[in-house]
């Protein structure tokens, strides 16, 4: 008969399998750090170790560095506005000033080439000869070249100057303390600071 009990069977180095879970297997023991080569920090780093007596030394995150250099990127185009800004104002200043010059300089030459037919008519004033309708025409000529910026520079008592007055003769007597304009043979206009003419004047200075 054939016998029931089971063979065991074998395994292939000739041993006996057997039902037992197999051993676990040994875990190898951490390796020593090696001399030189630090071991590498995990995340990212706070703070480095400071020497006794000092505060620790706080390390830029990577969005620090971003910040910093987009300040100043804004504060260089900040500086770049104000900069063109300032020119442009200047620039308007500029042709503003060049405009009144040249609308001064219009305005004087006609007026200049007009000192002839205002001479006329102070001469004309003068003899009696300026009345009814032509008075008129003469006020009202007068009143527009005042609205022009014309300005006589001369007056019998005023004080001589010579930038303005240009003395024909002078006088010596008591009744003044300064040299004055006494009386004005032809008179001198300017336009704002433009002088288109001196009035010639009789001056009277104090006796010596």
């Amino acid at each position: 008969m054939t016998s029931s009990t089971p063979r065991s069977s074998t395994t292939t180095n000739g041993r006996e399998a057997r039902d037992e879970p197999p051993a676990p297997r040994p875990r190898r023991a951490a390796s020593a750090a090696r001399p030189g080569r630090p071991r590498p920090l995990r995340g990212r780093p706070r703070h480095l170790p400071a020497d006794r007596g000092t505060a620790p030394r706080v390390l830029p995150a990577p969005g620090d560095a971003t910040d910093a250099a987009l300040r100043a990127e804004l504060r260089e185009r900040t500086a770049d506005l104000q900069r063109l800004k300032a020119e442009y104002d200047n620039y308007r200043k500029r042709v503003r000033r060049d405009r009144q010059a040249v609308a001064e300089i219009a305005v004087s030459n006609v007026l200049a080439r007009l000192l002839p037919v205002l001479d006329a008519l102070a001469e004309a004033t003068a003899q009696g000869e300026v009345t009814d309708g032509f008075a008129r025409v003469a006020g009202a000529l007068e009143t527009e070249l005042a609205s022009l910026g014309l300005q006589s520079v001369a007056a019998p008592g005023a004080p001589f100057d010579p930038t303005l007055h240009e003395a024909v003769t002078c006088t010596h007597t008591d009744r003044v303390t300064c040299p004055t304009c006494s009386a004005v043979l032809r008179q001198g206009y300017r336009v704002g600071g433009q002088l288109l003419r001196p009035a010639e004047v009789v001056v009277a200075a104090p006796d010596r």
